[in-house]
């Protein structure tokens, strides 16, 4: 193989690993990542004993142009022995909007609030377990 065609091959190969993450990111349905990846009520994976303890549940309050997402997720904060760590705010695309981290020797338990204005579609929100991976749940605005 020639110098040159060995630089464009290089370049070829890297260029194309760029494109393949977009491929296979969020796309609002189902893909190999759910259940292995990131875990659902529909497709908790291996940890199908502990969905209930680390499905964030969001709650909607709508006042004027303004939505308040309050999302709590039903599970101890044990110091840094077995915590959340976060919980990310998404947006229908799954974009990131905001976060909100987690100090176990502080926060006792795992809620957070967010507030989002004129917003019109489904939001996700992910919470993640330092022993548990990553949880997704959603609801429509």
């Amino acid at each position: 193989m020639q110098r040159r065609d060995f630089i464009n091959l290089t370049v070829v190969s890297a260029g194309s690993s760029l494109v393949v993450p977009a491929s296979v990111a969020f796309a609002g349905s189902k893909d190999n990542a759910e259940g292995s990846v990131y875990f659902t009520k529909e497709n908790p994976g291996r940890w199908s004993k502990k969905a209930r303890g680390h499905l964030p549940n969001i709650e909607l309050k709508k006042d004027g142009n303004k939505i308040n997402v309050t999302v709590t997720t039903a599970h101890g904060m044990d110091g840094y022995a077995h915590y959340i760590v976060k919980h990310v705010l998404l947006d229908q695309n799954y974009n990131f909007l905001a976060e909100k981290m987690f100090d176990p020797t502080k926060d006792k338990v795992p809620v957070s609030n967010f507030t989002l204005k004129n917003y019109k579609g489904y939001v996700h929100l992910l919470s993640m377990c330092n022993k548990h991976d990553v949880w997704l749940s959603g609801k429509k605005v």
